[in-house]
C-alpha cells in the first residue's frame, strides 16, 4: 500500500474516530479504505451515470480489483 495524505474536516475525523472508538473498525485507515472501496464499487459499477466506465476495459479490470481489497 502507498501512503496518502489528505485533508478532511475536521467533523468527518470525528466521525471516523466515533467508528473506531466503537470498535466498528481498528483504525482510522481501515475506516478510510472501506469508504473509497465503497465509492469506487459504487461510481466505476453501479452507477447509472458510469455507463462509459463501466463498459471499458481499465473500469472493469479496477472494479475486479476493487472487490479483492
Amino acid at each position: 500500500m502507498r501512503l496518502v495524505t489528505v485533508k478532511i474536516p475536521e467533523i468527518y475525523l470525528e466521525g471516523i474516530d466515533e467508528l473506531v472508538k466503537l470498535g466498528r473498525y481498528s483504525s482510522r485507515s481501515e475506516v478510510i479504505r472501506t469508504a473509497i472501496r465503497d465509492l469506487l464499487k459504487k461510481e466505476l459499477w453501479f452507477s447509472d451515470k458510469s455507463d462509459e466506465l463501466r463498459h471499458s476495459k481499465n473500469s472493469i479490470a479496477l472494479v475486479r480489483r476493487v472487490r479483492l481489497v
